[in-house]
């Protein structure tokens, strides 16, 4: 299962959900979707331009978890 820690990467670098939208071009609806671990599949320009403006590493955005299902 692939988790998303967008949410521990916001508090890391101090930004709202609000802030980033504004930063990477998204909706405030779809990062909501994203960091609320709903997603079912995310755009490499996407994942670039969230890890352009926090400063980060994909691997720090999304991790792998061995036997978990996606619920």
């Amino acid at each position: 299962m692939i988790i998303v820690n967008l949410d521990v990467m916001l508090a890391k670098r101090k930004m709202s959900l609000t802030e980033l939208s504004e930063a990477v071009g998204l909706t405030l609806a779809n990062l909501s979707v994203l960091k609320t671990g709903k997603a079912r599949a995310i755009r490499f320009s996407t994942l670039d331009a969230i890890c352009k403006a926090l400063d980060c590493q994909p691997g720090d955005i999304l991790e792998y978890r061995e036997g978990e299902s996606n619920g």
